[in-house]
């Protein structure tokens, strides 16, 4: 598969620290990270300054493709701003591409007509202060029924109604793609893939949550190979970065062999 390259998220292997997630990624071919603000113990919550994480990167050879997430983004509000400004200042001083933008998901904001609002006027906001620090925003719709924005085709509209084009792009998660059955993809609109598998034979697709997220492998329900098929045959060519959040895959004493069989299983099936 030459047309899209890896990208490891460090919930892949949260229980390494910043350094020896990077020489992970370095060991597997893999030159593009997403690094979190939700690990305890490790950068960024520990407040590894950003220049100690970019020397990191460069010494690596890593790239950062983004910093994930700022959280319930679509509820603007003076404690939203603050954040925003703070996670793109990091952004832009780690020299990360892009801050990914993760909406209310606790069954508030659901209405029609209140949702639709709500992302436009946080768009409209995180333009400017992206914009101003040179950092991409990545919206990535949550499939799960609770959720304020499930919709890729919603939050596309958004976009381009905020005049938004240049700033953002959109996350195209193969496991919420698939909880929310919607049929269109938007590859033009995609600045990154998050992939993770099911794999639990039992699990209802409305009760399928995070730790049901292993790695990408023959036993997939989510149809992976499909939706990055579909990708790329509609031009993708940006990164598929590994996001599992199974406790299984998390605890992995040997988190390379595992990475590296589900590369290998992707690469021959797409």
């Amino acid at each position: 598969m030459s047309v899209v390259s890896f990208a490891l998220n460090h919930m892949a292997a949260p229980g390494l620290s910043i350094e020896r997630f990077f020489a992970l990624a370095k060991s597997l071919g893999i030159t593009s990270v997403e690094i979190r603000n939700d690990l305890a113990g490790n950068a960024i919550i520990d407040g590894t300054p950003a220049s100690a994480v970019r020397a990191l990167a460069v010494e690596n050879g890593i790239s950062i493709t983004s910093i994930n997430a700022l959280q319930r983004f679509n509820e603007w509000n003076a404690t939203r701003e603050a954040e925003a400004i703070e996670l793109a200042d990091y952004a832009r001083d780690v020299d990360a591409q892009a801050l990914v933008l993760v909406p209310v998901n606790d069954g508030t904001g659901q209405a029609d007509g209140e949702r639709q609002r709500n992302l436009r006027t946080a768009l409209a906001a995180l333009k400017t202060i992206l914009g101003d620090r040179g950092v991409r925003g990545l919206v990535e719709p949550l499939g799960f029924e609770i959720c304020s924005l499930r919709s890729k085709r919603e939050a596309a509209e958004a976009i381009e109604d905020v005049d938004g084009t240049a700033a953002f792009r959109m996350v195209h998660d193969t496991f919420h793609h698939h909880l929310a059955g919607e049929p269109d993809i938007f590859p033009g609109m995609t600045g990154l893939v998050h992939i993770s598998g099911v794999d639990d034979p039992t699990v209802t697709v409305p009760d399928m949550r995070d730790p049901h997220r292993v790695l990408v492998d023959a036993g997939d329900r989510l149809g992976n190979v499909g939706q990055i098929r579909a990708l790329v045959a509609g031009g993708y060519e940006g990164l598929l970065s590994f996001e599992p959040f199974s406790p299984v895959v998390q605890k992995l004493a040997d988190p390379r062999t595992a990475l590296a069989e589900s590369i290998e299983f992707i690469r021959a099936k797409v």
